[in-house]
C-alpha cells in the first residue's frame, strides 16, 4: 500500500509517533493508501523549518521570488494530469471536475507571482520636517488548515497569497485527502523554493491542526472548515492575540425573479447545488422563487436534475462520516413534511460500488425556518421556498446565520442592484452563478467567517502594515 509521510524542510519526513491513518476512496469505500499521523512533536519540528527558512525567503528580491511562485504555478500545470489522478483517488469526483480544479490551482500561483510587489505602502503628508511612510511586512509563519471538499485549489488558494506576501507555510490539510498537498511541496522544492518554506505536517485535526494553531511560531492561520471548528481555531487564535482568516460554512440563498430567463436561470441554480455534490461552502442550496413562476422553475429543475448522471456528472459524498450525514437529513426532511420532488435517496449506485453516491434532491414546500432550510446539508440538495416581493426575497436571504454568497436573476438591472445592496453577504452573483476567478476576494459575513481570500484583496491578510517617521 502506498505510504504518504510529511514534508518538512524540502525532504520526506516520517511521523514523529511512527502512526498512520487509512485514506479511503469514497468511489468504492476501499482503503487506498495510508498517511503519517501528525503530532505536535511533527508540528514543532515544521514549524522550526519554516522559521528557519522566512530569513532566506525574505532576502530574496521580490521579483526573483515572484518568479519561483509562478514556477510552481507553471509545474502544477505540468503535472496536471498526475495531480488530477490522486485528486479522482481520494475525492471520487470525474476526472474533468478534479482537472479544472488543479488548472485553478496552478493560477493561483501564477496569479500571486505577479503581484509580490503589492500591495504597496503610502506616504503621508504629517508635517515639512517628517518623512512619514508606510510598508508591509509578512508574518512569517502562517499555519493552513483546509477541508477536504476541493483539497489542492484550497490548499493553494490559501499558500500562494501567503508565499508572495513574503511568509512561510506550514500546511495541514484534511486527513482524508492529503495526496495532492504533500505533492505541491514536492513541486516546490523542485523549482527551486527553498527548503522549510512550504512544509506539509499530514494527520487529523484534533492532534496536528489543533497543534499548529496553538503553536507559538506560527504569527497567523488560514483556516477553512466547519462553524463550530472555525470557532475553536478563532478561540485559539484570540488567546494567542495572533490574527485568522476564517472561510467557514454558507446556505447561500438563489433569488430567481419572475422576469428572469428561467432557462439560464436554472441551468445556474443547478449548477449552484450539484457542483462538486455539493460540497462547497458557496453552494448554492436555498432557492427562492418569486411565487409566479415557482411551479415553472420547480418542473424545469426537475427535468435538468433527470439528466444529471451520478457517477459520471457528479462524484460522491467524499468522506463516510459526510454520507451518513447528509442521509440524516433526509430523516429531517420527511420529520418536517416537505416533499422531495426528485432524489431524497442514496443513489443506486452506491449499492453497486461500495461508494459514497448520493442522487441530486430537489425538495419544496418549505419554509425558511425548518431546519433542511438552515443548516449546512452539505451534499447535493437544495430547497424551494416561495416569496412574493422584493421585500421577502431579501427578508427571507438574509435570514440566516450565514452570509457568504447569493445569487439574483433578472432582466431589471435597477433591481439587481438594488438587491445586491442590501444583501448581507460577501458575495452576489447577478445572472451567473460562479466563484472560480482568482482574481475576485472571497469570504463571508456572519457564521460564514473573515477576513478574505483570492483576489489583491487577499494580500492585505498576509501581510502587516509598518509606520516609519523619519526626522528630517
Amino acid at each position: 500500500m502506498e505510504t504518504l509521510e510529511h514534508w518538512i524542510d524540502g525532504a520526506v519526513a516520517p511521523p514523529h509517533g511512527g502512526d498512520y491513518l487509512p485514506v479511503t476512496d469514497p468511489a468504492t469505500g476501499r482503503i487506498v493508501r495510508q498517511i503519517a499521523n501528525g503530532d505536535s512533536c511533527d508540528i514543532d519540528t515544521a514549524v522550526a523549518a519554516a522559521s528557519r527558512a522566512t530569513t532566506e525567503w525574505s532576502k530574496i528580491p521580490a521579483l526573483a521570488r515572484g518568479r519561483l511562485i509562478t514556477d510552481l504555478g507553471r509545474a502544477i500545470r505540468a503535472n496536471k494530469s498526475e495531480l488530477a489522478e490522486l485528486e479522482v483517488s481520494e475525492t471520487g469526483k470525474p476526472l474533468a471536475v478534479a482537472s479544472g480544479e488543479i488548472e485553478n490551482s496552478a493560477v493561483y500561483f501564477e496569479f500571486y507571482g505577479g503581484l509580490v510587489g503589492m500591495p504597496v505602502g503610502e506616504t503621508l503628508d504629517v508635517a515639512p520636517d517628517q518623512h512619514v511612510f508606510t510598508k508591509r511586512e509578512p508574518y512569517g509563519v502562517i499555519g493552513v488548515i483546509t477541508p477536504w471538499n476541493v483539497p489542492l485549489n484550497q490548499a493553494s488558494r490559501a499558500c500562494a497569497p501567503a508565499l508572495a506576501a513574503g511568509n512561510t507555510v506550514v500546511l495541514k490539510p484534511s486527513e482524508n485527502t492529503s495526496a495532492t498537498s504533500v505533492r505541491l511541496a514536492e513541486l516546490a522544492t523542485e523549482v527551486g523554493i527553498p527548503g522549510g518554506v512550504v512544509n506539509i505536517v499530514l494527520g487529523n485535526g484534533r492532534d496536528a491542526g489543533a497543534a499548529l494553531a496553538q503553536h507559538p511560531g506560527v504569527a497567523k492561520v488560514a483556516f477553512t472548515g466547519s462553524v463550530p471548528t472555525g470557532r475553536a481555531v478563532a478561540g485559539i487564535a484570540a488567546e494567542r492575540i495572533i490574527p485568522v482568516t476564517l472561510e467557514l460554512g454558507g446556505k447561500s440563498a438563489n433569488i430567481i425573479f419572475a422576469d428572469a430567463d428561467l432557462d439560464a436561470a436554472v441551468a445556474g441554480a443547478l449548477a449552484a447545488f450539484t457542483g462538486n455534490a455539493g460540497q462547497v461552502c458557496s453552494a448554492g442550496t436555498r432557492l427562492l422563487v418569486h411565487r409566479e413562476v415557482h411551479d415553472a422553475v420547480v418542473r424545469r429543475l426537475v427535468d435538468a436534475v433527470a439528466a444529471i448522471q451520478v457517477g459520471r456528472d457528479m462524484g460522491p459524498i467524499i468522506t463516510r462520516e459526510q454520507f451518513g450525514r447528509v442521509q440524516e437529513y433526509f430523516k429531517v426532511a420527511e420529520s418536517e413534511g416537505v416533499r422531495a420532488e426528485t432524489g431524497g435517496t442514496v443513489s443506486t449506485l452506491a449499492e453497486e460500488t461500495g461508494g459514497f453516491y448520493i442522487d441530486p434532491t430537489v425538495y419544496t414546500g418549505v419554509d425558511n425556518s425548518m431546519r433542511i432550510a438552515r443548516e449546512e446539508i452539505f451534499g447535493p440538495v437544495v430547497v424551494v421556498i416561495p416569496f412574493d416581493t422584493d421585500d421577502d426575497a431579501v427578508a427571507i436571504a438574509d435570514d440566516s446565520e450565514y452570509g457568504l454568497i447569493a445569487g439574483v436573476w433578472t432582466r431589471d438591472v435597477s433591481r439587481a442592484l438594488a438587491v445586491s445592496d442590501r444583501l448581507r453577504t460577501g458575495q452576489v452573483f447577478v445572472n451567473t452563478w460562479s466563484t472560480a476567478s482568482v482574481q475576485t476576494p472571497f469570504g463571508g459575513w456572519k457564521n460564514s467567517g473573515y477576513g478574505r481570500e483570492k483576489g489583491v484583496e487577499a494580500l492585505h491578510h498576509y501581510g502587516q502594515v509598518k509606520c516609519v517617521t523619519v526626522k528630517l
